[in-house]
């Protein structure tokens, strides 16, 4: 496979890429139900002539791939699982499994984690170990906590990890990356309040939960606007309120229960505590009982500057300074790979899928948005993905070093 001037790849296996990924995606597989992706995607690796390990953290597999005699090491990371959503594409590859979807590109990360697996394993010199790691259940299941509690980072050391992720919006083949936070923290919650139910025309004779529940929704948006720093941007949203069954009864009981995104863990915790308190202070006003819960699920994905400097190189060199973004907007979405994070020095970084129409049916959308039943993952970013990692693997691990 050559690459020409513009970063591209040119020949067969660019083809044999886009039938990965279109197989891929015709046969999505839900978090921690990957068997036959992995087993897919192991069986390739091999054939490439890496050395393969399986069911790490589930169904995680990584392929190993050793040149030269340096100690160093770096991590590529992709995700396999998709979605359990309706697709309503009716190209030829669209899925074949009822209810499962990949609508968030994890068939194109694999994909373009593949192709830097065989163009690595025949025609790219490097000095070091490079571990392409393929991880189950991003899509809420934690699968990067999953691997690393499986031993990961002891059985396969690493000096770096780095990931990416498609993102509509961003011009296609472009780069969006920046040091620090780039994903937010993603957090849930819940709140019942216990009232006493009544007759509807009497409401002297009943504590109404469904008053205090919308005193409650909008006491805490004065968390963000009156105790947050509004240098530390942070959402905090309401998406459920389940109380009654009929229109002449007051309810027993109203649940809330929603989401908390923030990029550092001050803001969090500040957050968390105000909604307990305000919480306790509504039951207090309205006499009746609360329950609160708060549940952390992804950590702010924060990345390194170091690491980031030497990827925003990378992308340079694959497709051209003008199509890299240093400072890309932060986006409020979660991702596990925050986890890796935690643990080794790295980066993660969105590669651009395509505009977004404006809507108004003037134009059509070259992406649809991530987990719409009309995504598909775009084919002709493959290279731009492919020729990242390539370059990224070849600072890292120099043979000049």
């Amino acid at each position: 496979m050559e690459m020409n001037k513009h970063g591209r790849m040119e020949g067969p296996e660019e083809m044999d890429l886009v039938s990965i990924r279109r197989h891929l995606h015709a046969h999505p597989e839900l978090r921690f139900e990957e068997k036959r992706t992995a087993g897919y995607v192991a069986r390739l690796l091999r054939g490439y002539g890496l050395q393969v390990e399986e069911n790490i953290g589930g169904y995680g597999v990584v392929g190993t791939l050793r040149k030269g005699s340096s100690s160093r090491a770096i991590t590529l990371r992709a995700d396999m699982d998709a979605l359990p959503m309706k697709e309503e594409n009716t190209f030829a590859h669209a899925s074949t499994c009822t209810g499962k979807m990949h609508a968030c590109g994890h068939d194109g990360h694999t994909a373009m984690l593949l192709g830097a697996a065989a163009r690595l394993s025949h025609a790219i010199d490097f000095d070091g170990t490079v571990h392409l790691v393929f991880q189950p259940a991003e899509e809420g299941g934690a699968g990067a906590r999953s691997m690393i509690e499986d031993g990961l980072f002891k059985r396969f050391p690493t000096d770096a990890i780095f990931g990416l992720h498609n993102w509509p919006g961003l011009p296609a083949g472009s780069f969006g990356v920046r040091p620090g936070p780039l994903m937010a923290s993603s957090n849930t919650f819940s709140a019942t309040l216990y009232g006493r139910g009544a007759h509807a025309a009497q409401p002297h004779r009943g504590i109404d939960p469904v008053v205090a529940a919308a005193q409650l929704t909008l006491a805490w948006q004065s968390i963000l606007t009156r105790n947050v720093n509004p240098n530390h941007p942070a959402v905090l949203s309401v998406t459920q309120i389940h109380t009654g069954s009929a229109d002449n009864v007051i309810p027993e009981q109203a649940t809330l229960a929603g989401t908390v995104r923030a990029f550092d863990d001050d803001t969090l915790e500040l957050i968390e505590r105000r909604m307990e308190s305000i919480a306790k202070s509504i039951g207090k006003m309205f006499d009746l009982r609360v329950s609160f819960s708060f549940e952390r699920l992804y950590p702010a994905l924060v990345n390194h500057p170091e690491e980031t400097s030497e990827a925003m190189q990378a992308m340079m060199a694959a497709v051209g300074t003008e199509q890299v973004d240093g400072e890309t907007e932060p986006a409020f979405a979660s991702e596990d790979f925050a986890f890796y994070l935690h643990h080794k020095p790295g980066c993660y970084a969105f590669l651009g899928n395509g505009l977004i129409a404006s809507g108004d049916g003037t134009g059509q959308a070259a992406s649809r948005e991530l987990h719409s039943p009309f995504y598909d993952f775009n084919d002709d970013i493959i290279d731009a993905g492919v020729a990242y990692w390539i370059a990224l693997v070849q600072r890292y691990l120099s043979v000049s070093a």
